[in-house]
């Protein structure tokens, strides 16, 4: 039988793709982690941390690419636009991840079903500053300073919709205080102002700014956890202060786009989790404040964890925008 290059090709193309995708082994390649926002924020820090572990256990790159903007939507959009192949992952946070569903409505790119949840890397609180040049040396200062300038007194963020912008606007929904509040596009160029004096106050991921804590160039007023942090146990809660039962943490983890494979979903999901565990990595976590995503019986985490608390989630935080009425301003 003599078979010709058309009839060839038209034999190849009828067969299944996962079928010819099945001889490579996943990963077989780089793996594409965008980051969606700027560097030198807590999601960028926990990313970095990650994706170095995960190259090593992975046999293959996984380089980190920031794509900032609009509170995280620009390079969410992008990876749940991405090829569902596993080589297109997203490093995310609690706001683009959950909180900009209903901050954004009807103008948000994406849905939550877009994007398939792979695994936690960590939950952080929150910690509120001023500079120490500011007369304000306790929380309790600020809530007085706050109520007898209404929405006269700023303070800065990592961005509208993020987790330390929510977490402010419940302590001033809670405290019966107005402050204006300026958001910036990362906890970067928002603690370049914070640490300039520029700000009267700023609110950011413990992570991300507990360098600036420790060398006095930021004074740490309030964590937003339920319990002290461990790297700031001098500083109290808003729950022992002045906000009875407060409690409001960002967090931070995998996602990649719905239609991906599930096994690679589950291999990238069990290294995570396997991450998670390493004592090398619990140390470097617990250096920076941060507290081990313990979704699964053992502490750790999974793809099925992960995407039931990001539902519980997505609903925690729609009630805080309505009740509170948050804006993007």
């Amino acid at each position: 039988m003599i078979v010709n290059r058309r009839t060839l090709m038209g034999g190849l193309a009828a067969l299944p793709l996962p079928a010819l995708a099945q001889d490579a082994p996943f990963p077989s390649r780089p793996i594409r982690n965008v980051v969606n926002f700027p560097p030198g924020g807590t999601t960028d820090i926990a990313a970095r941390i990650y994706a170095e572990r995960l190259q090593v256990r992975l046999g293959q790159p996984v380089p980190v690419e920031n794509r900032g903007g609009a509170t995280g939507n620009i390079g969410g959009e992008a990876v749940a636009r991405a090829t569902p192949d596993g080589y297109t992952v997203l490093s995310t946070a609690v706001s683009p991840a959950a909180i900009n569903y209903a901050l954004f409505g009807a103008r948000m790119p994406y849905k939550p079903e877009d994007l398939a949840a792979v695994g936690l890397y960590l939950r952080v609180p929150n910690v509120i500053m001023v500079h120490p040049s500011q007369p304000i040396r306790t929380i309790q200062d600020l809530v007085e300073a706050a109520k007898a300038q209404p929405g006269r007194l700023n303070y800065g963020s990592a961005g509208a919709g993020g987790s330390p912008h929510m977490s402010m606007e419940m302590f001033l929904l809670r405290t019966g205080t107005r402050m204006t509040h300026v958001p910036f596009r990362g906890a970067g160029p928002m603690l370049i102002e914070a640490v300039a004096g520029r700000l009267e106050a700023s609110v950011d991921n413990i992570p991300s700014c507990i360098g600036h804590i420790r060398d006095g160039r930021l004074r740490a007023l309030a964590v937003t956890g339920h319990v002290r942090s461990s790297v700031l146990p001098d500083v109290p809660t808003l729950a022992e202060t002045v906000v009875p039962g407060f409690e409001a943490t960002a967090w931070f983890g995998m996602q990649a786009p719905a239609r991906t494979p599930r096994a690679a979903i589950e291999r990238l999901g069990a290294e995570i989790d396997a991450i998670s565990k390493e004592p090398m990595i619990r140390s470097k976590l617990a250096e920076l404040g941060a507290d081990l995503p313990n979704l699964t019986a053992d502490g750790g985490t999974s793809p099925a964890t992960f995407e039931a608390f990001i539902k519980s989630e997505i609903e925690k935080w729609a009630e805080v925008v309505r009740a509170s009425g948050a804006t993007l301003e």
